[in-house]
């Protein structure tokens, strides 16, 4: 069966122009134009993965992909960005999407793209069969539950978070280049920088010090990259 695309765009060229692509390389994508459409086709399909455009003429494709959060769905999310407008790909990162790409692109870029998180997505899941659960005192990775809980209280994640914290409690103590953490969450020949795993960094760092605000779990090593407190 081959694997859905929910595609939200709404501009019909480029609509047009990937919904071609995609399906020249056996994936199946639906397109909608607009927020309502796609929560509408999202309650009543599942999807493998969605490509969401930021500016869509009810909303924008970040309010819609808290929505989706909010509501339990996790399914993998590139976003479709501005070209030179960082901070859109910061705030994607930040509230949970899995990758993005700039305007102008090319579709075969698009289509290398949805491969490749399917492809993680894919082998992440055999790794959490073969590792049911990773426990270092007071982290505790549940894979089957796809959760990470401190002093048994489950935190809650975006799943590049939740990629760098198993990573993390698998090894802790271990310094983790910022090119080894990009391929804990996208792949190696993933082309985000250094900054996009700093952001992410800084919000799980945010979210861990509500935990325990006299503690500093993640250390820098500046030159070097970051690390679990062991």
């Amino acid at each position: 069966m081959n694997q859905t695309i929910l595609l939200v765009e709404d501009e019909k060229e480029i609509a047009d122009t990937l919904t071609y692509a995609l399906s020249s390389e056996g994936f199946e994508p639906v397109w909608v134009s607009s927020c309502e459409a796609a929560l509408s086709n999202i309650n009543r399909h599942s999807y493998d993965l969605g490509i969401f455009d930021i500016g869509l003429p009810d909303g924008n494709g970040f309010e819609l992909l808290k929505t989706v959060r909010n509501a339990g769905n996790d399914m993998p999310i590139i976003f479709l960005t501005a070209r030179g407008e960082e901070i859109d790909r910061i705030v994607g990162l930040e509230i949970g999407a899995d990758d993005y790409v700039t305007k102008p692109f090319s579709p075969r870029e698009v289509v290398a793209r949805v491969r490749v998180v399917l492809k993680r997505l894919e082998k992440q899941q055999k790794i959490l069969e073969q590792n049911a659960t990773t426990d270092n005192g007071l982290f505790r990775h549940l894979a089957e539950q796809r959760v990470v809980t401190y002093q048994a209280s489950p935190i809650d994640l975006t799943r590049a978070e939740y990629q760098l914290m198993t990573s993390f409690i698998a090894q802790p103590g271990r310094v983790f280049s910022r090119r080894q953490l990009i391929e804990s969450i996208w792949s190696s020949n993933h082309p985000s920088d250094d900054r996009a795993i700093d952001t992410h960094i800084k919000t799980l760092r945010a979210k861990l010090k509500t935990l325990n605000p006299h503690k500093e779990f993640i250390i820098t090593h500046r030159g070097f990259g970051y690390s679990l407190e062991p």
